[in-house]
């Protein structure tokens, strides 16, 4: 954890927020106020009407000192994490240099491959409804594990996703909702949290 935050910091300035920082890595908390998301609702392109609730996606706008530290083990399990026991070579998210670019170039070299020895080429592809909004958050948790990430970072992230709740304002009525599965769209550790 102490690779996480870096070394001594000389700045008075950037005192407070590392302890913050360290004594919530340190102990699993995440402040109730960090746990409150209000949720914006940007429109899917693409779509004849805007009538429906499927017709739009909630992004989550959180804590700017949430965000900064999801930054910081964003960056420790990129580093070091996942530079021993990396993603599997064809899990196209969460790495440098792969995309959706990359996951079609390489179907492309497949079906062309087939096509050039006159073989058959089958392929599935899947749509995995709601990924982000109903992974389980043991789920989540136990492939950071596999993947070597340190049991404070897993605590502290699996305290990040319990216990959130949502904010929701469409003109003057507002609702709260207590999540209990998924991940925030728009979470700097979204990405890494769906990919598995």
């Amino acid at each position: 954890m102490g690779a996480l935050l870096g070394g001594p910091c000389n700045s008075p300035d950037l005192v407070g927020p590392r302890l913050v920082f360290r004594a919530c890595l340190a102990t699993g908390y995440v402040p109730s106020i960090w746990r409150q998301v209000k949720v914006a609702f940007t429109p899917k392109p693409g779509r004849n009407s805007y009538s429906g609730p499927r017709d739009y996606r909630p992004i989550s706008l959180t804590s700017f000192l949430l965000k900064t530290l999801e930054r910081l083990v964003d960056r420790y399990l990129r580093d070091e994490a996942l530079a021993l026991v990396p993603l599997h070579s064809n899990q196209q998210a969460y790495q440098a240099r792969k995309s959706v670019e990359t996951a079609l170039h390489q179907l492309a070299v497949l079906v062309e491959k087939a096509l050039d020895q006159q073989e058959t080429a089958l392929g599935v592809l899947l749509d995995i409804e709601g990924a982000f909004n109903n992974t389980c958050y043991d789920t989540m948790c136990d492939a950071l594990v596999k993947h070597g990430s340190e049991y404070t970072i897993v605590w502290w992230i699996r305290a990040t996703l319990e216990g959130r709740m949502a904010v929701v304002t469409l003109g003057a009525s507002s609702t709260r909702l207590t999540i209990s599965r998924g991940c925030p769209q728009g979470g700097v550790l979204s990405p890494l949290c769906g990919a598995w």
